[in-house]
């Protein structure tokens, strides 16, 4: 096939020899199948920000640190400089995400590279050595439902433990190779520790699990897995040896009203101190 632009550095760069089809196109990139000496591998081409459909990047981007303060005050004021220091960091992220993933052994592809806006790395196949499936296009028995999401679960609880929340969980970026689900797509992962959204992240993606999964095992589809293990993390128990119940003890104490209101005031005055500090600069 022709080669796209995107594509071209790694050819002239000797990272990939030959462009070989189009694997899919999704909201925040488009992935090739290319050929690297006798490996084929997938190279994940990132679609600009004005390209892609995934509009909630503000939470996702917070926590994330920046080298400089310099680079800090260019992404709050929305420059070029500060567009694409976002935008390198947006992509580095799967990256960094990637490799303490593997580490941590939860199953992810292999990175090998990032290179001019291109992620190179393994191509997740299946028994047959084709493209691996996504899971929204494979049918299930009830059995085969209760054991990916048994392994899902504790993928989540690994990815926990290594500090990270995929963010976007669902059926549409986990791949079925020969032993199992495989994560992929991870650009919007977050810290758990530096994100205020973190926990009601953690639950969604383990509410995506719960729903797609359920439509083959109906009992998958209400549980309380996900406030269970944000409540042991939160207290510190997780553990990637953790036994999960899907039960959470109902919550007895009052709400302290006057203590969210404290916060929000907190939360008021950090944002016009904010806005001061910027009109200044």
């Amino acid at each position: 096939m022709k080669v796209p632009k995107r594509l071209q550095p790694l050819i002239e760069e000797g990272l990939v020899d030959t462009v070989l089809r189009q694997l899919m196109s999704g909201k925040e990139a488009t992935v090739y199948v290319v050929r690297c000496g006798d490996d084929i591998r997938c190279a994940k081409v990132y679609k600009e920000s004005s390209q892609r459909s995934f509009r909630q990047a503000a939470s996702y981007q917070e926590g994330r640190k920046v080298k400089n303060s310099r680079q800090a005050r260019a992404i709050e004021k929305g420059t070029r400089y500060g567009r694409k220091t976002q935008e390198e960091a947006w992509q580095n992220a799967e990256v960094d995400a990637l490799y303490r993933l593997a580490a941590a052994g939860v199953r992810v592809p292999v990175p090998y590279i990032c290179f001019e806006g291109v992620l190179l790395m393994e191509l997740v196949t299946d028994g047959e050595g084709h493209a691996a499936p996504r899971l929204n296009d494979v049918e299930l028995s009830p059995e085969q439902a209760r054991a990916f999401h048994a392994q899902l679960l504790h993928q989540v609880v690994l990815m926990l433990c290594a500090g990270i929340i995929h963010g976007d969980l669902s059926e549409f970026n986990i791949l079925v190779d020969a032993n199992g689900p495989v994560i992929i797509d991870l650009p919007q992962a977050i810290y758990a520790a530096s994100n205020t959204e973190a926990g009601a992240m953690l639950e969604r993606d383990v509410a995506n699990l719960n729903a797609c999964l359920g439509r083959f095992a109906p009992e998958l589809a209400n549980n309380q897995y996900g406030k269970e293990i944000w409540a042991l993390y939160s207290a510190g128990l997780l553990r990637p040896d953790t036994v999960l119940t899907g039960h959470v003890a109902p919550e007895t104490r009052s709400a302290d009203v006057g203590a969210v209101l404290h916060e929000i005031e907190i939360a008021r005055q950090e944002e016009e101190e904010r806005q001061r500090r910027l009109h200044q600069d």
